[in-house]
């Protein structure tokens, strides 16, 4: 197979026939072999619906059904998971992205070598109270992760079927998936301009919480990719040089006290300073240690009540 074409949604049964219709068209234009599967993540609409009818008149269509919702991440990983194309193009549903661009995200990832292409909407048609705070986080996140993308968080992006098959995605992680890629060893990242257009039905699903989220999702990111497998390294190491620093400072004290007969060294600031290195020092082995026992007996957090598989 081509491709898988996975679509994540919440409440968008008004444009899931156009979407569709729309997909289908450039797929038999360009005669691909394909699937498309929707990822119902709990919708209380007619989503569910439209899905089911589409699915008993084309045997391309796929669905997938939360029982609740659980997030765009949870939603792409359950897809990720059911997907059997060479190329996993993601897309939201709300039409804002032009399937028009499939063909040549397509041809990049097979002829010109890409691990990942990631939509870039130059032009967009969204508020400016989404708009700002975009730039700041893809500035953000480049920066911190040498991921240079001017829209990481773009729904429309197509992956080597490699990519999605090895990484994990839960959370807010899906706005950080070439990153994550790139800590997979899948460096060959590109970007296209894409065309964006103005929503046609219902109202966006951002809001500021997303944006919080984001960025300590971001801040766990590069934490796991550097010291995920190894956490003790980080922990561990922060905590010996506390101890380190605490009990230099009370050997101090203790030279200081028993040489030369200084009265009250538990007056001095220092003193506390020095306890307080111990034990923080202390706290943060141990979480070092506990951490290091939790990754080598890790269990699967993507457990997700599905309702229904076509």
């Amino acid at each position: 197979m081509n491709i898988s074409v996975v679509i994540p949604l919440l409440n968008e049964d008004e444009s899931i026939p156009e979407l569709y219709a729309w997909i289908t068209k450039v797929m038999n234009a360009n005669n691909y072999s394909y699937e498309i599967i929707f990822v119902d993540d709990g919708s209380t609409d007619k989503s569910w619906r439209e899905i089911e009818a589409l699915s008993k008149s084309d045997n391309h269509v796929r669905g997938i059904k939360f029982r609740r919702n659980y997030g765009k991440s949870a939603a792409l990983h359950e897809g990720f998971q059911h997907t059997r194309g060479d190329v996993v193009i993601t897309m939201d549903a709300d039409l804002q992205d032009s399937p028009e661009e499939i063909p040549e995200m397509y041809d990049m990832i097979v002829k010109d070598g890409y691990d990942i292409v990631s939509g870039w909407k130059k032009k967009r048609y969204d508020p400016i109270s989404k708009t700002i705070p975009t730039k700041i986080y893809n500035g953000v996140t480049g920066w911190m992760s040498g991921v240079k993308l001017h829209d990481m968080n773009c729904g429309l992006k197509a992956y080597k079927s490699d990519v999605v098959k090895s990484i994990e995605v839960y959370g807010e992680m899906h706005r950080y998936i070439p990153v994550l890629a790139k800590w997979s060893g899948f460096n060959k990242i590109g970007e296209k301009v894409v065309q964006h257009q103005a929503r046609k039905y219902g109202k966006t699903k951002f809001g500021m919480s997303r944006f919080i989220y984001g960025f300590l999702d971001l801040a766990s990111i590069m934490f796991i990719g550097k010291f995920g497998k190894r956490p003790m390294h980080f922990f561990g190491a922060l905590g010996i040089v506390l101890l380190a620093i605490g009990f230099a400072i009370l050997l101090y004290l203790s030279i200081d006290k028993i040489f030369y007969k200084t009265a009250n060294i538990n007056d001095r600031p220092i003193f506390f300073f020095g306890i307080l290195s111990v034990i923080v020092g202390v706290q943060l082995f141990i979480a070092g240690f506990l951490a290091e026992l939790i990754t080598r007996n890790s269990y699967d957090r993507n457990k997700y009540s599905i309702e229904k598989i076509i």
